[in-house]
């Protein structure tokens, strides 16, 4: 278990980041465990000052120590790295590991008063941080000490897609407005705290610890960076990312990511990594799964290199050797430079076309990273350990797989001969907390009357596709869907990859295997599906639907299984029911098409359309009812749509949830079920006559 870390950034000094520190860590403590670390080598100690420590601090101390632990209050513990200036010389990175872990271990969260500029004792927490939040002042010298503490931070190899910035608004009348600041810095700004005599201070305080407690998340499709500005008299440098796929003439610089000549740290890893391999047994030690042996292995490698990656060098700052230890580390027991990647909680895909091309998205938006593999073969290495773990394989007789990490991520990857240009890999994020309908409603993907109807199909027991294409976010919303599910019910979830994530205790979970060597042993969805029928299931749920299987799965929702679900790749409801008969074809048998339809229009109830917009936002763009058969034709009627107006001033999508205002043909089937639900609320969203 790892701790959640938040790292407090004053953009200079005297903004009041301790003070912001010391007031969060109080609030936090009402609800969870808290560590307070005090980075400051100043010798002010205001920290401890703060929580009134300094004895308990002093006691704890060994006489040659530096780093202290001591509780200060009810759920809150304070962390001294060092009293004074001299005794943070003689921190290790070790020692700071080594307490790290321990804190780990404890399951406290962590809140950090970073010290400015930042120390490489301190790297450990760094590049573990859960998120960095930067506070300023909304004033020109303000904003001129946010863009030097961004300039700082990127050292560090911090992207901005991990801070958030808040402001301390002490005087009544600020002198940049908030768009201003944000313009200047390109950062959301996720709180502006007013004076102290402000009644809105407590409020801001609540929201920025409902945040940091994980209540109240950051709308990853509302705050958008934005590039940065003049302001005044003064102008800023642009610390936006490029768009993608433009790379600029400092692109090789930006790849090696430090002031580290590129061939002096290439030669440097490759002698670590050949000294790691004598000491250590990396190639089987790296697959352990036993948490305390792992822990043990990674404090063995940690010292090896801190050993062997000395300071004083000319391989640059203290910050670029620290990058570069931590560097050598993920590549021998990690996944290398997708680490920092995968660490970033708004990353929520990554794609890697080569071993010097990585892309990323985040917030909808895909983008260029600055990280790069050293050649194929360690690109191919990483693919191997994150398949291994589940038993799958990659070689030329099997170039493609499907995988998934041990936290739900999905993963593909592609090798010679069908890769032209080397191993690409593909790795679909899910996070680590599972989006709520809530969520969604507060993300503007959906309306909340659209959510209680889709509730009220779900207890109903209706059956229920969602469609969309790749990347639209059906799998998500199907985990949304399936939190609906009664609790008394046996589910069986059947997928490739396993990446759903259910809430309800009696869950079956299913996963499709590959052929092995000797290509036997494959055991398909389809099988798995059939399989199912006989497990006494009151729920199928099927993770996507993409060949023969599709029959299958109509004939369970046509012999009793009803309220099942499942995804399918589809651009409209329509093609969505095109889809499916193109699959159902798949199966092998010789159907007529009149009766495969008449096998969708007896199983399929509902379809829910998915679509990722312009401004890469997702949404749930209709909602369609299968109502039967006219002739040869599957029938349906739209009760809900989304109208899309264009793009606002921001560049993100306009549009309305309108209501068709036709009658769904499912509410007789609510009664019969007693599920509550008033149809009179879609009218709410506003009505659209819609012509069939």
């Amino acid at each position: 278990m790892s701790a959640t870390i938040f790292v407090i950034v004053g953009a200079k000094g005297g903004v009041g980041s301790t003070a912001l520190t010391h007031e969060l860590a109080q609030a936090l403590a009402k609800r969870r465990p808290i560590t307070v670390v005090d980075a400051d080598f100043s010798a002010r100690r205001s920290i401890a000052v703060l929580f009134n420590a300094i004895k308990p601090l002093d006691a704890a101390r060994v006489p040659e120590g530096n780093l202290s632990v001591a509780a200060a209050a009810p759920n809150i513990t304070v962390l001294e790295m060092a009293p004074n200036i001299h005794a943070s010389f003689t921190l290790k990175p070790p020692q700071v590991e080594a307490v790290l872990t321990s804190l780990n271990q404890s399951g406290s969260s962590i809140i950090l008063d970073a010290p400015q500029p930042f120390a490489a004792a301190v790297r450990a927490f760094i590049v573990r941080a859960t998120r960095f939040i930067l506070l300023t002042e909304p004033s020109l010298l303000g904003a001129t000490g946010a863009r030097a503490m961004l300039a700082e931070m990127s050292k560090f190899g911090i992207p901005l897609s991990s801070v958030v910035l808040v402001t301390n608004q002490r005087d009544a009348k600020p002198e940049l407005s908030r768009s201003d600041v944000e313009r200047a810095l390109g950062i959301p700004q996720l709180v502006d705290i007013p004076p102290k005599t402000d009644r809105r201070y407590s409020k801001a305080i609540d929201q920025l610890v409902d945040y940091m407690a994980g209540i109240n998340p950051i709308n990853p499709l509302e705050l958008q960076p934005s590039a940065a500005t003049p302001i005044g008299d003064r102008r800023f440098t642009n610390m936006t990312r490029r768009p993608t796929g433009e790379v600029g003439p400092d692109a090789d610089d930006a790849r090696v990511g430090s002031s580290i000549n590129a061939e002096a740290r290439d030669t440097m890893k490759a002698s670590v990594h050949a000294e790691l391999a004598k000491r250590i047994d990396i190639a089987n030690a790296a697959g352990v799964v036993d948490q305390l042996r792992m822990e043990k292995l990674r404090t063995q490698v940690t010292d090896i290199v801190a050993e062997l990656v000395g300071e004083g060098s000319d391989l640059g700052s203290a910050e670029d050797i620290a990058r570069l230890r931590q560097e050598i580390i993920d590549e021998a027991l990690g996944f290398g430079p997708l680490e920092d990647l995968l660490r970033d909680s708004d990353v929520t895909e990554i794609m890697v076309n080569s071993w010097r091309s990585i892309y990323a998205e985040r917030r909808g938006r895909l983008e260029l990273t600055n990280k790069h593999f050293n050649d194929d073969r360690q690109l191919r290495l990483v693919i191997e350990r994150m398949i291994a773990p589940i038993g799958r394989r990659i070689d030329e007789s099997t170039p493609m797989v499907d995988a998934r990490l041990a936290d739900g991520s999905r993963v593909n990857a592609i090798i010679e001969p069908l890769s032209l240009d080397g191993p690409a890999l593909t790795i679909r994020r899910f996070g680590s907390d599972r989006l709520t309908g809530q969520a969604l409603v507060n993300y503007g993907a959906i309306a909340p009357q659209m959510l209680d109807f889709l509730r009220a199909c779900v207890e109903a027991r209706l059956n229920i596709i969602i469609s969309g294409g790749t990347g639209s976010g059906k799998t998500t919303f199907l985990n949304v869907l399936s939190s609906f599910l009664p609790e008394g019910e046996r589910i069986v979830t059947i997928e490739d990859a396993a990446e759903l994530m259910l809430n309800q205790r009696h869950v079956v979970r299913l996963e499709a295997r590959p052929p092995n060597l000797e290509g036997r042993g494959e055991i398909r969805i389809r099988d798995l599906v059939r399989n199912t029928l006989r497990m006494r299931p009151d729920r199928i749920i099927v993770g996507e639907c993409r060949g023969g299987e599709a029959l299958d799965m109509l004939q369970a929702m046509n012999t009793g299984h009803d309220g099942s679900l499942t995804t399918v790749h589809a651009n409209t409801p329509r093609d969505c029911v095109s889809r499916i008969e193109t699959m159902v074809m798949m199966a092998g048998f010789d159907l007529p098409i009149k009766a495969i339809r008449e096998q969708i229009s007896g199983a399929v109830d509902m379809i829910v359309q998915t679509s990722r917009m312009r401004d890469g936002s997702r949404k749930i763009v209709s909602i369609t009812e299968v109502v039967g058969m006219e002739g040869d034709v599957v029938t349906t009627q739209e009760i809900v749509r989304f109208d899309q107006r264009g793009l606002n001033k921001e560049g993100k999508v306009a549009g309305d949830f309108l209501y068709t205002s036709v009658q769904p043909n499912c509410l007789q089937r609510f009664e019969e079920y007693g599920v509550n639900f008033d149809v009179r609320a879609l009218s709410e969203l506003g009505a659209r006559n819609v012509a069939w």
